[in-house]
C-alpha cells in the first residue's frame, strides 16, 4: 500500500524493468489505452534541464566537462563516471532522489486517468514502490537486456553488465513485484498482457 504521504486518490501503479527490458515500449501501451504515465526518467532530466539548481551544483562538483556545449547535462559521460566511482554515485544520489520524489508526487496529483502508471527503473532500489498500490515488472532474460542495450546505445557490454550488476537482481524484483509482463517475445503477446491487466485494473477502480 501507498504512504500516506501521497494522499492521491486513485491507484498507483508501479511499472518497473531492468535496462533494455522495454519497459517504456510497455508504458507507451497503457498510454494509448488512456492511462496518464509519470515516468521517473523524464523526471530526473527536468530535475537537471538547463538553468536549474540542481544543474550548477552537479556543475560545481563534477566540472565543466560534465556539460555539452549547450550547457545541457551530459548524461552519457555522468552514467560512465557514476557507475564506475561509488562515491559519486552517492554523493549525486543524494542531491536527486529528494527532487525527483517531490516531482513525482506533484505529478500523480494532476493524474486524471482512472490509475495512473509510475514509470520508474529503480522502483523497488529507490523504495517508490512505497508509493504504489500494485507493481508490475516488465522481464527479460539478462542476455536480452546485454544485447538490447548495447544495440540502442551503441555502448559496451561491460558497461550494460556494470549497470545491470547496480540494480536490483532480477530474481528479486520478480520475488517483490505483484505482477509480471513478459516482454521477451512478440510484440503482440506484451499487448495481450498489457490488456488484460488495464482491464483488471479498470476493474479494481
Amino acid at each position: 500500500m501507498p504512504s500516506n504521504q501521497t494522499k492521491v486518490s486513485k491507484k498507483i501503479i508501479g511499472l518497473t524493468g531492468g535496462i533494455g527490458s522495454g519497459k517504456s515500449a510497455v508504458a507507451n501501451m497503457f498510454a494509448a489505452l488512456g492511462i496518464d504515465l509519470v515516468d521517473a526518467d523524464i523526471v530526473a532530466r527536468e530535475v537537471v534541464a538547463i538553468g536549474s539548481p540542481a544543474l550548477a551544483v552537479i556543475k560545481q562538483y563534477f566540472g565543466e566537462d560534465f556539460l555539452n556545449q549547450d550547457g545541457s547535462l551530459n548524461r552519457s559521460k555522468l552514467r560512465e563516471r557514476i557507475f564506475s566511482q561509488v562515491d559519486d554515485k552517492l554523493w549525486l544520489n543524494n542531491l536527486l532522489h529528494p527532487l525527483i520524489r517531490s516531482e513525482i508526487l506533484a505529478q500523480l496529483h494532476q493524474a486524471s486517468s482512472p490509475y495512473v502508471l509510475l514509470v520508474a527503473p529503480l522502483l523497488f532500489e529507490n523504495k517508490l514502490n512505497e508509493l504504489c498500490d500494485h507493481s508490475v515488472l516488465v522481464d527479460v532474460p539478462v542476455a536480452t537486456q546485454l544485447q538490447r542495450t548495447s544495440t540502442r546505445d551503441n555502448c559496451t557490454i561491460e558497461l550494460v553488465q556494470n549497470i545491470i550488476a547496480a540494480q536490483m537482481p532480477r530474481a528479486q524484483k520478480q520475488a517483490l513485484a505483484d505482477g509480471t509482463i513478459d516482454n521477451s517475445l512478440a510484440l503482440d503477446h506484451t499487448k495481450k498482457q498489457v490488456t488484460a491487466l488495464h482491464q483488471k485494473l479498470l476493474a479494481l477502480t
